[in-house]
């Protein structure tokens, strides 16, 4: 059977490039989400990687569509290699059912790594200047009425730990501990 992986970023973002782009191929079965690579669950590649067998084909776009990080994307390979289910990547054009297609795929996962912290870096570097030049204020405050009456509770031991206080504040840990740092 023939199986694609679709995935797209955000929401906003639209997944039709990639359809369009397997046409090509017989896809008897579409697995589609909107979720960040990064994720810690992805439902549909889970999904895929429980649903195909023997003999099956998977399909990408490219291979960072399926992982972000070589880790990552060798992991799956190696999970689709156990199945023994071929992996193609459309837009690379290479499978790694040879010797050669699996040394690409190490090859690209290590410079889709390295063009992804490369992004960062660069991301890093235009905020500080961006602050710098007072034009990048991040984000504002989080007001919180009576936030010292709850973290009062916290230290009273009466809510048992910093993720409990941030559920009972709607906010997230991260969040929490940026407020606790400013007291």
């Amino acid at each position: 059977m023939h199986v694609a992986y679709i995935r797209v970023s955000t929401v906003s973002q639209t997944e039709q490039r990639q359809i369009e782009a397997m046409e090509r191929f017989p896809i008897e079965k579409w697995f589609i989400e909107k979720v960040s690579a990064k994720a810690a669950s992805r439902p549909k590649l889970k999904e895929m990687l429980d649903f195909v067998r023997e003999g099956d084909v998977v399909h990408i776009h490219d291979f960072s569509r399926l992982a972000r990080s070589p880790k990552d994307l060798l992991n799956i390979v190696e999970c689709l290699d156990n199945k023994k289910v071929m992996l193609i990547s459309n837009k690379e054009n290479f499978d790694t059912g040879t010797p050669s297609g699996r040394l690409m795929l190490t090859m690209l996962s290590a410079i889709y790594e390295f063009e992804l912290a490369n992004l960062l870096e660069r991301q890093r570097e235009g905020i500080a200047i961006a602050k710098r030049d007072g034009k990048y204020k991040g984000r504002k405050p989080k007001d919180i009425p009576d936030f010292e009456k709850y973290y009062q509770r916290y230290l009273n031991r009466e809510i048992p730990s910093k993720a409990q206080l941030a559920r009972e504040l709607h906010i997230s840990r991260p969040t929490l501990d940026k407020i606790i740092a400013n007291l």
